[in-house]
């Protein structure tokens, strides 16, 4: 590829054609395929016979056509190869052949072999089918249309269809010749195959079985079940047509199955390591394989040669045939004999590229790479939140290539000259020729710095404002590696502003990160652009944003902006210069107080904060409330807003902060209407991040200056505290008491669905869950303001209401699983305890606070609570990083192409636009991924154009106005507007008209005529309180569409990547094993990291199945308990008052009675006739009409046909299945739980077990919102557009339940891809196989060698289109940047006439 352009002066007038350049070619596809011996021997270079490898211990040199001869490439560093001649970088290696004396099966295709031949007569090798049907399955294999996955199923039809025949008469004679085959399987505990003959009764057998019968030897008769040797079935093979092959799906001949010759790989492989200093060596285990091979070779080919025929070659081939099973795939299961021989396992040839560290996954997926750094990590706050700091030990080590231009020649010349020790400086220089000049010696460097020419590169030390990558694992979402600016310092950290710790989940207790240097300018601004720090402020899961101020800066915003915060002129100009380190222009606010002295608030720091000078067009509008609001109660019912007494309602208009004490709320992460959302939404990102600086640098040197810290008198409750805390729990333990008295007595109150003690359990559950809850209570009402651990918990820096108590009054419940502590020993939990003892001490209520101390037994429990946590998260990080994997894999060539379609790397559609309406989850600003909060938008118009003379509008002007905005282009479907955005804007506008009506209406006094003047000021009153001018809506309305525009997912984006983060990240912050009570105490329904594995898996069997029915009537607590009697299972043993065998002398039978108290009693239709039915029914007993008889309406006589012999038998069997009989009900049923919603008399029925379609059909059941939670059971009862709901219904439920919010997007496009096949296919093996045709990224993910196996076998053709092919194959792939190929136009250039040539 690489033509000397331009290089060549001499002018060469010859005749070729001019052939345009278009740099260096690439792979179009892979086609798999076998070899054959002819193959082999053609690409051989040189026959390997000798298992040596070198001459002798002292003469290291190869042994010539021996393992590691010189013509399969370089034996060493030094030596060259014999065939090309090149040396150890440039030779790729040549193979070598080795001849095996007889064929042996290659163990990867084996079950081929064995499907073959379970299809092709054993004597003619044709098919076994009929003619007609072999005609017709062929005809189906060769339609062009068919892909893969149903060619592979004709063929498993065909394979079936022959071995069913073979099986149903043992035998299947062949059509065309007549012969007899019998059943073909593969052989146990070794390689091969038995045909198994031996119930072939035809006379040979029976002559040769008589013949050996009369020797005295043997007293068996020979069993005919015959290995088929390789030879044999090569032959076979070898005679099969070619429209055969066809039909059994082989693109190639079905010999090449067999191998007779192996292909020697070449040394570069396989390299032999020299140990000791050269005197021994360590070979690789595939030469040592084949070194075996080749001894049993030797030894069968002597055995052959050898004239006496004894039995002792058949041995000697299945050892050969053992050597190469293991050569190639070391995990096949051997004779014990062989296996004894070596300790450690050597590895074949699949398990190079099976698994985690194999070729796939370890060398081709993902590789190690050059210019990284590593070490540990520090906060630094005075440093921006795009920039990173860098060891200037790590700098002089790391380098850049930069192409010497006009601009940089200066500074490049002075790193020359500074040479690779002292920085700033270089490494290396590179001329275009391609010589590279080292710069260690110190005499050259001058001279090399002033012949520096434009064109040379330089590899040059870091410096200030490159452009770095920096990441920390787990990488779990894209925002674990984002690009930063370098800035060297001394010392030996990294680090960086502790507000961009969030999206890489890093603390600073020993954390370390890895950093990477882009080499290449397109590399480095691909990196700004779309990895930068500020490019990335919200993460794509939900729209939230993720880098934002934590811990200290957000304890001394809330310090500064205290009500009663005041600062004279010196402290607070001090305190503005700290923003920007006295550099930027600051423009001084008026003072709050005057007189006596000039005084400022530090709300007023803050408005300075976000509005430092009056040239910055930057006017901030919002309101929100913090942690501490105070929600109106009592007598009040207006809510407080700017008015809270806690001063937790934060409002900023214009950029001035008028109330409220800010928090995590306003300042931290995780929320869509922070002040860094606004601003980033409003402005753009630098505003944010320059916000998030500004506050970093004060806050760190305020904290600094005011001092804060934690000391032991801080978790000293005082005595009233004390007081309150122990009259809590003495209470609580009387009411634990008294349950338990009831329970003993037996006079509990039982709650739905649940017997007395788990009714008990709940109960005092609940009371000791408010202890915790009540003391938290006391301990903040009661606590100093300047409490520190107060201080952090109402900020949102650090802990929480819990922990404070905790540490101050009591610890609380201590749970194991869900439950309180279980039993250790017979019937306590401790030998500390009373038996049975149900008391909260005994079941591990710890009554104590950390600061007192706690006893031996509460210590005990609650390191059982404690061990519980760690051993959950251990498990979960491993389920949910595989969880991770099977989704990205699933996913990952998803993506959004120029047609607004989301298709996969073949150009399949999976959703016509992306979620619906093809917005980018990533700036969804409303609640549940809505694209605007219209409410802020309105403030923002009303404060930043203000009224002043205009009029207000009417209603119905406005409703005017807003249907003119609606009628035009971009507001329709065609103009990219989705109906349901039109939807909810024309709401709110409808909403706010009406408001702005009723107003006016209370406005208006009832029965009093009012003057001109008087209306007119009523008017302008309602107009202040809710009125808009024409100005502000329209601009409010031009804001929403154009915002809602500009949302729109740009093409080429990754979103099926985007999407597996989303889903895979949270996991890892759910925990585990979380039962959740479904409204109902004793309705356990899986939730966690388990439930969204089930509903990924598409797993058949699912944990707990549920089943929502509603009723009919759903008001009447009766008619509930009616359909539940009627749809719960009861067994025949529930109500028969017995079952026994009557034997007489005639006739012996079973007699049943019913009990019809007990049927009563449970509201059932049951009597003796239904019972019959039922027993009829049941699939197991196989009775008929006439052996059943009813006695009266409660006993019925079952006579059972059999024979006399075992007639006593199959009563008594008969009598032990009567009783699971289910006679009324649904049998797939567990049981059914009334529910009722909470707050009003409504109830529906929750059903365990499976059966959707028979309570859907149910009496009493509305079957129209009847659902389960097992999806393929909606699937094939209610269609796969319902499993698809269903899917996105169940992953959000589950993910809600556990506090995660996630943009329905993307769990849409999860349900799609499970269901676009038209079944739901689960994200595993199995699923994504039937989802993907390529190769080699099925052979990426799992079962590598079956997938290459195969496709060989079939011939598939890989077209390199997805995401990891491209990256194995080292192709950019076509999503994203690289969907676009940039063209550029040359200009054409002017030749200059002669005459106009001015001669200087």
């Amino acid at each position: 590829m690489n033509r000397n352009r331009g290089q060549d002066t001499t002018l060469a007038f010859t005749k070729q054609p001019y052939v345009e350049d278009v740099g260096p070619r690439r792979i179009k596809s892979i086609k798999f395929s076998m070899l054959s011996d002819a193959d082999v021997l053609k690409m051989g270079e040189i026959q390997v016979s000798r298992s040596q490898c070198y001459v002798s211990q002292d003469n290291k040199s190869p042994v010539p056509n021996g393992l590691l001869d010189p013509h399969m490439g370089p034996p060493n560093k030094l030596g060259t190869c014999e065939t090309c001649h090149g040396d150890f970088q440039n030779c790729p290696g040549h193979f070598g052949y080795l001849t095996l004396v007889l064929p042996v099966y290659n163990v990867g295709y084996l079950s081929h072999v064995v499907d073959i031949l379970k299809c092709i007569c054993k004597f003619c090798s044709r098919i076994l089918l009929l003619e007609e049907e072999r005609v017709d399955f062929l005809k189906k294999m060769r339609n062009p249309k068919l892909d893969h996955l149903k060619k592979n199923d004709i063929f498993k039809r065909v394979v079936k269809r022959c071995t069913a025949m073979a099986s149903s008469k043992k035998a299947v004679t062949c059509s065309r010749c007549g012969y007899i085959n019998g059943i073909v399987k593969k052989a146990v505990g070794t390689v091969g195959v038995i045909h198994d003959r031996n119930k072939v009764q035809d006379t040979t057998s029976k002559e040769s079985n008589d013949a050996i019968s009369h020797m005295k030897e043997s007293k068996t008769p020979a069993i005919l079940s015959s290995f088929l040797n390789p030879d044999k079935v090569l032959k076979l093979f070898k005679k099969m047509l070619d429209e055969d092959c066809d039909l059994l799906y082989h693109a190639d001949r079905p010999e090449k199955l067999i191998i007779s010759n192996i292909a020697v790989p070449p040394l570069p492989i396989r390299p032999s390591v020299k140990v000791d200093g050269g005197t021994t060596s360590n070979e690789n285990d595939i030469t040592l394989r084949l070194a075996e091979i080749i001894k049993a070779n030797a030894t069968l080919h002597q055995v052959l040669t050898e004239t006496s025929v004894n039995n002792k070659s058949l041995d000697g081939w299945e050892h050969l045939q053992l050597m190469v099973a293991l050569y190639i795939n070391s995990d096949v299961r051997v004779p014990p004999q062989l296996s004894m021989q070596n300790a450690k396992p050597m590895s074949g040839l699949v398990q190079r590229m099976k698994g985690k560290q194999g070729r796939f996954r370890g060398n081709l997926s993902g590789k190690r790479v050059e210019y990284t750094g590593r070490t540990v990590i520090s906060p630094d706050p005075n440093l921006k939140i795009t920039e990173v700091a860098i060891p200037i030990l790590m700098a002089r080590i790391l380098t850049y290539p930069e192409r010497v231009s006009h601009h940089n020649i200066e500074r490049l010349r002075h790193a020359v000259r500074n040479g690779t020790s002292k920085y700033p400086g270089a490494k290396h220089i590179r001329k275009p020729d391609g010589t590279l000049m080292s710069l260690m010696s110190v005499h050259a460097r001058k001279r090399l710095a002033d012949e520096l020419k434009y064109g040379d590169v330089v590899d040059r030390h870091l410096i200030d404002g490159d452009v770095v990558l920096f990441n920390r694992q787990p990488s779990l979402h894209r925002m674990s590696i984002m690009s930063h600016r370098a800035r060297i310092m001394p010392w030996r950290t990294l680090r960086f502003n502790e507000s961009v710790c969030n999206p890489y989940n890093a603390d600073f207790d020993g954390d370390e990160m890895n950093m990477h240097v882009p080499q290449t300018e397109e590399a480095r601004t691909e990196a700004l652009m779309l990895m930068g720090v500020q490019n990335n402020l919200c993460t794509p899961k939900n729209g939230e944003i993720l880098v934002a101020s934590t811990q200290d800066f957000l304890t001394s915003s809330f310090l500064i902006t205290r009500k009663d915060t005041f600062y004279d002129r010196a402290s607070f100009a001090l305190m503005c210069c700290y923003m920007g380190d006295a550099m930027d222009p600051i423009d001084l606010p008026t003072p709050a107080v005057v007189k006596p002295i000039e005084l400022w608030t530090g709300k007023q720091l803050f408005s300075v904060l976000l509005r430092p000078h009056a040239d910055m067009r930057v006017y901030l509008n919002l309101t929100l409330t913090e942690k501490s609001y105070t929600k109106p109660s009592g007598k009040r019912d207006k809510p407080y807003e700017t008015m809270c007494p806690n001063d937790g309602y934060v409002y900023i208009y214009n950029s001035e902060l008028i109330s409220g004490q800010l928090g995590k709320a306003t300042l931290g992460n995780g929320n869509k209407d922070g002040l860094y959302s606004v601003l980033l939404r409003d402005y753009n990102s630098h505003a944010a991040a320059a916000c998030m600086n500004r506050l970093a640098k004060l806050s760190a040197r305020w904290i600094g200056n005011h001092g804060f810290s934690i000391g032991i008198d801080d978790v000293q409750p005082g005595d009233d505290l004390n007081d309150n805390t122990s009259r809590i729990i003495s209470e609580g333990n009387r009411k634990c008491d008294n349950f338990i008295l009831d329970f003993n007595k037996g006079k509990l109150k039982l709650q739905p669905g649940c017997n007395a003690a788990q009714t008990l359990e709940a109960e005092i559950t609940g009371v000791l869950n408010k202890i915790r809850d009540e003391t938290g209570k006391v301990c903040m009402e009661k606590l100093h303001w300047r409490n520190s651990p107060l201080i952090m918990s109402q900020c949102g820096s650090k802990g929480s209401p819990i922990n404070i108590s905790q540490m101050i009054a009591c610890v609380g419940q201590q749970s194991v699983g869900g439950q309180r502590a279980p039993n250790g020993f017979i019937d306590r939990s401790l030998p500390h305890f009373q038996r049975m003892s149900k008391t909260p001490a005994a079941k591990g209520f710890v009554a104590n606070s950390f600061y007192s101390g706690l006893t031996a037994t509460e210590f005990f429990f609650h390191t059982m609570g404690g061990r519980e946590g760690l051993v959950d998260t251990a498990v979960k990080t491993a389920d949910t990083g595989y969880m991770s994997r099977k989704l990205i894999k699933g996913l990952e060539d998803l993506s959004v192409y120029y047609d607004n379609t989301v298709r996969d790397s073949s150009a399949c559609i999976v959703q016509f636009t992306y979620g619906g309406d093809g917005r980018d989850p990533s700036q969804m600003e409303g609640k549940a991924g809505f694209p605007l909060n219209f409410d802020r938008l309105l403030m923002k118009a009303k404060a930043t154009c203000p009224a002043g003379k205009h009029r207000g509008m009417s209603s119905s002007e406005i409703r005017e106005m807003v249907d003119e905005r609606f009628s035009m282009h971009d507001m329709t479907p065609e103009g990219g507007c989705s109906e349901d955005f039109r939807k909810k804007l024309k709401e709110f506008i409808e909403k706010y008209a009406t408001t702005l009506e009723s107003t006016r209406r209370a406005l208006q006094p009832h029965n009093v005529e009012i003057h001109d003047e008087e209306s007119t000021i009523l008017e302008d009153v309602a107009q202040s309180i809710s009125g808009i001018t024409s100005q502000q809506l329209q601009v409010f309305l031009n804001t929403c569409i154009s915002r809602y525009h500009q949302k729109k997912i740009d093409a080429g984006t990754n979103i099926g990547a985007i999407g597996a983060q989303s889903i895979g990240e949270p996991g890892t912050q759910m925990t585990l094993k979380t039962f959740h009570f479904a409204g109902v105490a004793s309705m356990n329904v899986t939730l966690g990291v388990p439930r969204i594995k089930e509903i990924l898996n598409a797993a058949k069997k699912i944990s707990t199945p549920v089943i929502t029915a509603k009723l009919n009537t759903n008001n009447n607590i009766s008619f509930a308990k009616l359909v539940k009697g009627q749809m719960e299972r009861t067994l025949l043993g529930q109500v028969a008052k017995s079952i026994k065998l009557v034997l007489g002398l005639r006739s012996a039978s079973i007699v049943i009675s019913l009990d019809k108290e007990t049927i009563q009693a449970l509201q059932l239709s049951v009597d003796a006739y239904t019972v019959k039915e039922s027993i009829l029914k049941t699939p197991k007993i196989k009775l008929k009409e006439q052996h059943i008889k009813v006695l009266d309406a409660r006993k019925l006589e079952v006579n059972p046909p059999s024979d006399r012999s075992k007639l006593y038998f199959d009563l008594h069997w008969l009598r032990n299945k009567l009783p699971t009989v289910v006679v009324k009900g649904i049998g797939t049923i567990e049981r059914a739980v009334i529910n009722k919603k909470k707050d009003q008399d409504k109830f529906n029925l929750l059903v365990e077990g499976m059966g959707l379609q028979a309570v859907m059909g149910m009496e009493g059941i509305n079957g129209h919102e009847t659902t389960s939670n097992h999806i393929l059971e909606l699937q094939s009862t209610l269609g796969i557009e319902a499993a698809r709901r269903s899917i996105i219904k169940e992953i959000q439920y589950t993910m809600e339940s556990h506090g995660m919010s996630i943009d329905i997007r993307h769990m849409m496009l999860l349900a799609d891809v499970m269901t676009y096949k038209g079944e739901v296919l689960g994200i595993t093996r199995f699923g994504i196989q039937k989802m993907k045709e390529s190769v080699l990224m099925l052979a990426s993910f799992e079962k590598t060698s079956d997938h290459l196996f195969n496709a060989s076998v079939n011939g598939r053709v890989d077209k390199i289109e997805g995401v990891s092919e491209c990256i194995i194959m080292g192709i950019p792939m076509q999503t994203g940047t690289g969907m676009i190929g940039v063209k550029q136009r040359v200009p054409q250039v002017e030749m200059c006439k002669g005459s106009e040539v001015i001669l200087s």
